[in-house]
């Protein structure tokens, strides 16, 4: 598709694929000016879109490449489940094929070990941002972190719940269940003792999954510098209604600087190194509800346009329907 093509104010999305071993990835990159670029890898089940938010803060500073790994974001999967190794191969292979010079690797939730998998295997990478890291190693049981994910999924917003109920059921539960047993048994806690990148770890203040003290004793075992901090308000998907917040801290760490900034001293004890960033104040919507409901049905209609591309093996539908529903998502918040 050419750029005259596209509506002008949509933004400039590319969809392309990233070829594996039998196997392949998808990456959304929007933005082309700024000093260093992000790579954005989502959790089990879950899709490129839980970063809708956090793209659009992050691309004033750098072009942010999401990816869609294989078996999620309507992505096919493979015949056997893939290891957390192996994910975060085929995101090396993204990086490498895209041209990337030591991008910003920003991961969530399994995507923290894939992106920590991956750091360790590339000396070469020197900024790692964590956000809402599993899987906590006293409590690596599947009842345990349902329990613990059902918990935080009460302080979620409802947009976050309605991308997870269609992001799993285009995952399928069958490749789910193929790949939860490895992101339960992998031990992130150990990979990192071999990261040389400095690391950035970001926690929602109501995420079960992701408590205070499992923070704590991860950020202990990272030999290079690193900052600890958690925003209030926050859940599991701290980086979606906190969109502002995290681009923020990811940006100063990536430029050097100490994410946590002004943030506030967490506490003592195992408390100690963890800073706390209050929320911030929810941005008011300026529509009306007719412009309001439009932009919700552009929005709908944008991503069944996704779906057909999926369903019919075409990335320029998938590219059509990211670009119209984030035009609509832009318009939507006024």
């Amino acid at each position: 598709m050419t750029k005259s093509e596209k509506s002008a104010r949509r933004p400039d999305i590319e969809v392309r694929r990233i070829q594996g071993d039998g196997v392949w990835a998808r990456v959304s990159s929007v933005g082309e000016m700024g000093e260093r670029p992000f790579v954005l890898v989502s959790g089990i089940g879950v899709s490129s879109h839980y970063f809708e938010q956090l793209a659009p803060h992050l691309m004033q500073f750098g072009p942010v490449h999401a990816l869609d790994l294989p078996g999620f974001g309507g992505v096919p999967h493979a015949r056997h489940a893939l290891s957390i190794q192996q994910f975060a191969e085929l995101v090396g292979k993204a990086i490498d094929d895209l041209g990337l010079e030591d991008p910003v690797i920003i991961g969530h939730s399994m995507g923290t070990q894939i992106c920590t998998e991956l750091a360790a295997a590339r000396p070469e990478l020197t900024t790692l941002v964590l956000i809402s890291p599993v899987i906590d190693a006293s409590a690596r049981t599947v009842p345990v972190q349902a329990l613990r994910f059902l918990r935080a999924s009460l302080h979620e917003p409802f947009r976050v719940k309605l991308l997870a109920v269609v992001a799993y059921l285009t995952c399928g539960f069958g490749w789910f269940f193929k790949i939860l047993p490895r992101m339960m048994s992998y031990p992130i806690e150990r990979t990192a003792g071999r990261v040389a990148a400095s690391v950035l770890v970001i926690r929602g203040e109501h995420d079960a999954v992701c408590p205070r003290p499992w923070v704590t004793r991860l950020s202990s075992a990272f030999p290079r510098a690193l900052d600890v901090v958690e925003i209030e308000g926050a859940a599991h998907s701290v980086m979606h209604a906190h969109a502002r917040e995290v681009a923020g801290l990811c940006v100063r760490y990536a430029s050097g600087a100490p994410a946590r900034g002004d943030a506030i001293d967490a506490g003592q004890g195992e408390n100690a190194d963890i800073a706390v960033v209050p929320e911030a104040p929810k941005q008011k919507v300026s529509l009306g509800p007719t412009d309001a409901a439009k932009a919700l049905v552009d929005e709908v209609e944008g991503a069944v346009v996704e779906f057909r591309g999926n369903k019919t093996d075409d990335d320029r539908l998938v590219e059509l329907g990211r670009e119209q529903q984030a035009e609509a998502r832009a318009r939507g918040h006024g």
